[in-house]
């Protein structure tokens, strides 16, 4: 099996919600895709673009915003940088001017209720996740490119036989290459590294390590101004479900009122209130509904893996920092780096696309990722943090993905808390374990993860055909 470099900062990307499949990957491959017309030298010759949506991002892309996705990125905006408070007004103005500036400087003709196709019954063989621009030039010719939204924001055009992705460096040289938990804990024991370090010494392949500790203070920084928003943001959120924000209410009800000014004062307030048990499981929960609340409002978060598990890393690391003594720079760091490679391996080894592996791949993968970070930062071996990984996945196999009405909301907001206290619990297993008793390593569950999902039937794999989304009588208002 050949190598594939996957940085901390392909697993943990700042973006856009409700959907790292179907808003963010969508968003850059319209990025891409202005891009490949401007180094052809012929950007300034379209007349007309032609959005086609394939597969899974047809059929649940009014939900995740797929459209939206794509006019944005057509329009020459960033998911990192665009305020996402002038989302609504940015499409509202393409729609009633009925015009679209390619790549920010060359304005054509655009109807995106003509010029964005969504092919319900189409499905590229690749991947569920398809899309294909074609664009006419004025001297007649036709240019067309087709790109796969294959999970985590992460994009690949059409090549046949070829799994590596365009907006990553994929072919970086690593000092210690991993593919597989075996590999990763041989390198562990040979250097006698922690998970950490090890990583942290691959991604001096990318860029210095104060580079690195900046950019994951950073990650930490949007997931902890997110979940903060989230947690004193009321009302309900877009879509016709009318599904009525919680994270609001659960805070207020556990401070009682208490006053604070800022992220600072608020943690020292959720500390105040002790560690009983059902009081730290309401603030996990609050945490993780905080964030996927303002993922499904369009709001501005971190890929941990997904968007739609966006809630669990965040809510797991920020009980780590209240409640475990983890409120220090190197610690952070330290979690997300141990984080983004047991992510990593579940990307080579399986999958972490719903639309290929169901939620499995998803709230699944991020649960393992957050107890095998816990599980390091509280002590763990090197073996005990891949059994909490482990531990975590195994008991999210053959999840679906059944989103009603296509949207990031039901049951996708519930399953971040899920996902969150499954990590923390199995962290706790871990610890308590030895590892030479276990009978299912790591990667007999990645393995396992992958078979269940080729072997798991197509309408629970983000569809909304099946499942929840067909069985639970909400009609939407306006979807």
């Amino acid at each position: 099996m050949g190598h594939e470099s996957i940085s901390v900062f392909d697993m943990f990307k700042i973006g856009v919600g409700p959907s790292s499949s179907h808003t963010l990957g969508p968003w850059r491959a319209a990025q891409l895709f202005t891009k490949q017309l401007e180094e052809k030298n012929i950007l300034n010759s379209v007349t007309a673009v032609e959005v086609l949506l394939y597969g899974s991002l047809a059929k649940t892309g009014v939900g995740h915003g797929t459209a939206i996705a794509v006019q944005l990125g057509l329009s020459g905006d960033d998911p990192v940088t665009f305020d996402v408070e002038n989302i609504n007004a940015k499409i509202a103005d393409i729609k009633s001017m009925q015009k679209i500036l390619l790549a920010g400087r060359h304005e054509i003709d655009f109807i995106p209720s003509d010029d964005i196709e969504f092919l319900f019954t189409e499905t590229l063989p690749y991947h569920p996740n398809a899309l294909t621009f074609l664009v006419s030039l004025s001297d007649g010719n036709k240019f067309a490119e087709t790109y796969y939204s294959i999970g985590g924001g992460f994009v690949t055009q059409e090549k046949k036989d070829d799994r590596k992705n365009s907006n990553t460096s994929a072919d970086i040289s690593l000092p210690f290459p991993v593919n597989t938990a075996d590999e990763l804990l041989h390198w562990c024991r040979k250097t006698g590294m922690s998970i950490h370090e090890v990583v942290m010494e691959n991604e001096l392949a990318w860029r210095s390590e104060k580079d690195t500790r900046k950019g994951l203070l950073e990650i930490w920084r949007i997931m902890k101004e997110c979940m903060y928003k989230g947690c004193h943001t009321q009302g309900y959120l877009p879509g016709g479900l009318n599904v009525k924000r919680r994270a609001f209410d659960v805070n207020k009800k556990l401070l009682q009122n208490t006053t604070y000014t800022d992220y600072n004062e608020w943690l020292e307030k959720i500390l105040a209130g002790g560690h009983r048990f059902n009081y730290i499981l309401d603030w996990v929960s609050c945490f993780a509904l905080a964030v996927n609340e303002e993922n499904a409002s369009f709001g501005r978060v971190v890929t941990a893996p997904t968007n739609g598990a966006a809630g669990v890393i965040p809510a797991v690391l920020q009980y780590y920092i209240i409640f475990c003594d983890g409120n220090d720079d190197n610690k952070i760091i330290n979690f997300l780096l141990t984080a983004s490679e047991i992510g990593s391996i579940f990307k080579k080894g399986a999958t972490i696309s719903a639309a290929m592996g169901g939620c499995q791949a998803e709230i699944g993968v991020s649960s393992a990722m957050a107890a095998a970070a816990l599980t390091e930062s509280l002590g763990g071996t090197q073996r005990q943090v891949l059994m909490a990984a482990e531990i975590a996945m195994e008991h999210h196999l053959g999840m679906t993905c059944d989103p009603i009405g296509g949207l990031v909301q039901i049951p996708c907001i519930e399953r971040n808390t899920m996902g969150a206290i499954k990590a923390i619990t199995a962290c706790q297993l871990a610890l308590q374990s030895t590892p030479d008793f276990a009978k299912v390593s790591l990667d007999g569950v990645i393995k396992t993860m992958w078979d269940t999902a080729l072997d798991m039937n197509s309408k629970y794999k983000e569809t909304a055909d099946g499942g929840l989304a067909v069985n639970i009588p909400i009609s939407l208002s306006e979807c």
